[in-house]
């Protein structure tokens, strides 16, 4: 299997947990914290894949700013995440332990816009750098 293949497989698991988010606001009451948690799950699965796509090793950790700053390596316009990444990062680990998180509708829905934006940011990319190697021309990308 080659890398892009293997990318798009995080890339189906990402979006399986983007869709289980976006599905879960039919619930009620609304599973607040749960739909933030998918959402930080998807943006590190589409970072993950990114990553897997450049033949970078997956290393375990959920910091989306690490994940981040590795993808940094390949494209640097995935700085422009920052924000992004830095407010769904505590969605990972705490928000699945009996501690008071206070979260609100409003965080939830920057959540998801936040890991819709993450989404369609390592995709485009996925898919500009995946055509100009399928096209043998590697210059268009970033070493």
């Amino acid at each position: 299997m080659d890398n892009s293949q293997l990318a798009q497989e995080w890339f189906d698991i990402a979006e399986i947990d983007l869709s289980s988010a976006h599905h879960l606001l039919t619930m009620h009451p609304r599973p607040i914290e749960i739909i933030c948690y998918h959402c930080q799950q998807s943006a590190e699965k589409y970072l993950k894949g990114f990553l897997v796509f450049n033949n970078h090793e997956v290393i375990k950790t959920h910091d989306l700013i690490i994940l981040k700053k590795l993808c940094c390596e390949y494209d640097a316009d995935f700085e422009n995440l920052n924000e992004e990444c830095l407010r769904l990062t505590d969605y990972s680990v705490n928000i699945r332990y009996p501690y008071t998180f206070d979260l609100n509708e409003e965080d939830m829905n920057l959540a998801l816009k936040d890991a819709d934006k993450i989404k369609d940011f390592a995709l485009r990319k996925f898919k500009s750098y995946n055509s100009s190697r399928e096209n043998g021309n590697m210059n268009d990308e970033i070493e």
